[in-house]
C-alpha cells in the first residue's frame, strides 16, 4: 500500500492499529466503566457527538434533509452525476448515531462512486425499540424501489451500513423479500462489522470487558435497549437476528470485520451462510482492528473505505 508516496506494509498497518487500540484502552480506563445499557445522560452525550468520538459531527452544505415514505427522515448527498443510489443505514447500537453524523464520509463516497447517498434517520431505542427502526428502514427501501427512477434517474440500488446499520441492512433485504416479494432490486450490500446474532455468538460472549469501542457488556446493554425484555430464544428469531434467516435471494455482499471485534464470529458466520445460500461474498478480516475502526484516522481505515468505494462502484 502506498500513502503519500510512502510504502506501508501490512506489518506497519498492524503495528499502527495495535498501538491505537492500546491508546484507546488507556484513555477509556481513565473514565468510569459503563456496565450494561447506558443511562439517559450517557445516551444524550453519545447522541450529541460523532460516532466513536467526543466532538459534534461536521455538517456539510452538500447534505439535504428530506422526508420520504410518509414520514421517514433521510439525509441525501447527490453528486452532479448519478449512476446509482446507495441506501445508508448508520450505526450506533440502534440507540444513537444519526443520518447527519457522517457528512464528510458520505459526501466523499457520493463523489467518488457517483452514487446518490440516502442516509436514514430511523427511530432510536429506547424511546422506539424493535421493530420501529427496522420499520423505518423498510419504508425507506420500499420508497426507493418505487421512486428511484423518477427522483434520481436510475434503477441501480445498493444498501449498506456499519454496526447496527449493517444489521438493519440485512433485515431490510429480508423484509423486502418476505413481506413484499421484492428480490433483486438492490444489487449489492456493504456490511461493516455488524451484529447478526443478538442472542450472542461465541466471540461476543468470550470477548469480555476489554475497554475497546465495544465489548461483551456493552453489547448486552444495547441489545436490552433495542429488544427490551427479550430472552435469548426470542432474539434468535430471524426477524431479530438475521444470521438465523434463510438468506436465499439476497444480493452479492462485502462483509468486513476486525479481529479485535467482539462481533468477529457474526461476520464469519454470516459470510459462510450468505455464500451457501448462493450469492457471492467478499469477506474482509482486518488484522488487529477493533469494532468501529473505520471511524478513526488509521491507515486501515483509508484502505477499507477505498475498498468500499471500489466495491460499490463496480456493483
Amino acid at each position: 500500500m502506498t500513502v503519500d508516496g510512502m510504502t506501508i506494509t501490512d506489518e506497519d498497518c498492524l503495528a499502527e492499529t495495535l498501538a491505537f487500540n492500546a491508546q484507546f484502552e488507556a484513555t477509556a480506563a481513565r473514565r468510569p466503566a459503563r456496565d450494561g445499557k447506558p443511562d439517559a445522560a450517557t445516551l444524550a452525550t453519545l447522541r450529541r457527538h460523532r460516532l466513536g468520538g467526543d466532538t459534534p459531527p461536521v455538517t456539510l452544505p452538500q447534505g439535504q434533509d428530506r422526508v420520504i415514505a410518509g414520514g421517514v427522515k433521510v439525509r441525501a448527498f447527490v453528486p452532479d452525476r448519478v449512476d446509482g443510489v446507495y441506501l445508508h443505514l448508520h450505526g450506533g447500537g440502534w440507540a444513537f448515531g444519526s443520518a447527519g453524523g457522517q457528512d464528510e464520509r458520505l459526501w466523499r463516497l457520493a463523489e467518488h462512486t457517483r452514487l446518490a447517498v440516502l442516509s436514514v434517520e430511523y427511530r432510536l431505542a429506547p424511546e422506539h425499540p424493535f421493530p420501529a427502526g427496522p420499520d423505518d428502514c423498510e419504508a425507506a427501501a420500499r420508497w426507493l424501489v418505487d421512486h428511484a427512477t423518477a427522483e434520481f434517474g436510475t434503477e441501480r440500488l445498493l444498501i449498506g451500513g456499519e454496526s447496527a446499520g449493517a444489521h438493519l441492512s440485512v433485515v431490510t433485504l429480508l423484509r423486502l423479500r418476505d413481506r413484499h416479494g421484492i428480490t433483486g432490486a438492490f444489487g449489492a450490500a456493504h456490511l461493516l462489522y455488524g451484529p447478526y446474532d443478538l442472542s450472542m455468538t461465541p466471540s461476543q460472549r468470550s470477548f469480555g470487558s476489554k475497554r475497546l469501542l465495544s465489548n461483551t457488556d456493552s453489547l448486552r446493554g444495547t441489545y436490552e435497549l433495542f429488544t427490551p425484555g427479550m430472552g435469548a430464544e426470542r432474539r434468535r428469531d430471524p426477524e431479530v437476528s438475521p444470521l438465523f434467516a434463510d438468506l436465499v435471494g439476497l444480493p452479492p455482499a462485502r462483509i468486513v470485520v476486525g479481529t479485535e471485534d467482539p462481533l468477529l464470529d457474526d461476520s464469519l458466520f454470516l459470510a459462510a451462510r450468505w455464500q451457501a445460500a448462493g450469492a457471492p461474498v467478499q469477506l474482509g478480516v482486518v488484522a488487529g482492528a477493533m469494532h468501529g475502526f473505520t471511524l478513526f484516522p488509521l491507515t486501515i481505515t483509508e484502505r477499507e473505505l477505498r475498498r468500499e468505494r471500489e466495491f460499490l462502484s463496480a456493483a
